[in-house]
């Protein structure tokens, strides 16, 4: 199945949300399990079992992992090898953007399915021009996996990059949304590339029916609400993946709760937005 049809049928099962997993200093500390390797192998053995196969989406964030080095990326392959194939599908939340044969070396890491660490989908950045994604594009047709792209983040200082004009007098963040629109055009029942667009970005003139997933971080406790979340993408909502990771995480370690955590956070998307 290709990803935008996977990632259909996993929100009709488990709901819109996707959790994520942020192993920061804080929360392993708020977990008892100290900020130590042995604390973060704690923890993500935690979140698997909690989330696996129990909610459409998780996104281990990369960079947390990395900070411990050799070691840390050693849990994070392990992370995502036990959570897919669960029924929930790993969006790896890496950011990655480069050009040519680097940007190619990126794409094989994260989404050929024999690579270590092969997620389901994995985010980019197109600040280099959107023609440098072709390598993570390539990649996830041939290996039915999705690529999220940064087009409209919620972070304060984005608007001067992603609100600025292009030459054909379409905004950056605009440009983006297009060209995943063209892309993904014609695609039944839609198509892998998805954008990514905050939840607290406010009012947008910006069409986001690129017949893609958009995942949405910001919703919870960095301030995005279900009325942000209808009045921003109430026309696609059917595409939303609703991303939050501290409003679950502060739940742990408990599994229990980590799991009555994420089923609440459906049933307010499903009940009182969806």
């Amino acid at each position: 199945m290709s990803f935008g049809s996977r990632a259909l049928a996993a929100m009709q099962a488990y709901g819109p949300a996707c959790v994520g997993i942020d192993p920061h200093p804080e929360l392993l500390e708020e977990w008892g399990l100290g900020d130590t390797v042995d604390g973060l192998e704690r923890f993500a053995a935690a979140c698997v079992e909690a989330f696996a196969g129990q909610v459409a989406f998780v996104k281990p964030q990369s960079a947390f992992f990395e900070r411990f080095g050799a070691r840390g990326v050693a849990v994070l392959e392990r992370t995502i090898a036990d959570l897919r194939h669960t029924g929930s599908l790993v969006i790896l939340d890496a950011k990655r953007g480069d050009i040519g044969s680097t940007a190619a070396a990126y794409a094989t890491a994260y989404l050929d399915d024999d690579a270590p660490m092969a997620a389901d989908a994995i985010t980019v950045s197109p600040y280099l021009g959107f023609g440098t994604l072709a390598p993570f594009f390539a990649a996830a047709e041939q290996n039915d996996a999705g690529v999220f792209v940064l087009a409209l983040t919620s972070n304060p200082e984005a608007p001067q990059v992603q609100h600025a004009l292009t030459g054909t007098g379409d905004t950056v963040a605009g440009s983006i949304l297009a060209q995943l629109r063209a892309a993904n055009a014609g695609i039944e029942p839609m198509g892998p590339l998805g954008a990514v667009v905050g939840a607290t970005i406010g009012q947008t003139p910006e069409d986001l029916d690129i017949n893609g997933p958009l995942l949405v971080p910001g919703y919870g406790a960095q301030g995005g609400t279900l009325a942000d979340l209808g009045r921003i993408f109430g026309d696609v909502r059917e595409s939303v993946i609703v991303s939050t990771s501290r409003g679950v995480l502060s739940a742990g370690p408990d599994v229990a709760a980590l799991r009555e955590s994420v089923q609440r956070l459906n049933d307010d998307l499903v009940g009182s937005w969806s």
